[in-house]
């Protein structure tokens, strides 16, 4: 799966919460958490040949945030998360989670399975 289809996913999925705000569909703001469901460790059988993406992962890229790389918070041993509360309703967004431990399968460490919005898996 490549990125811009986990991009659409998340902007479909951005829809729902922001309905749900306790301001209503008016807030020009909602409050989203990314939960990615993954060993927070390291993994000990990563060729060589991954180093340079290893050592340049950043967890998530928010297209609202000019895609500037963010860390998620560990939650040992088996996900990372992040709560953002200034992603913009009414508008198409995305978000790229990266993780060190998928460097041997995607040269720039990108996730495209395992990952929660508000509490619904992507797709």
């Amino acid at each position: 799966m490549n990125w811009r289809r986990i991009s659409v996913a998340v902007a479909v999925a951005f829809v729902t919460p922001a309905c749900n705000e306790p301001n209503g569909p008016s807030s020009t703001t909602a409050t989203v958490r990314i939960v990615f469901m993954g060993a927070t460790a390291r993994r000990s059988d990563l060729p060589a040949s991954a180093q340079a993406c290893i050592d340049g992962v950043a967890p998530t890229h928010p297209s609202w945030r000019a895609f500037v790389g963010i860390s998620l918070q560990s939650v040992p041993r088996n996900r990372y998360e992040i709560t953002f509360m200034d992603v913009p309703v009414n508008t198409q967004v995305s978000f790229r989670v990266n993780d060190q431990n998928f460097c041997d399968e995607n040269p720039t460490g990108a996730v495209t399975q395992n990952i929660f919005v508000n509490g619904i898996r992507l797709v």
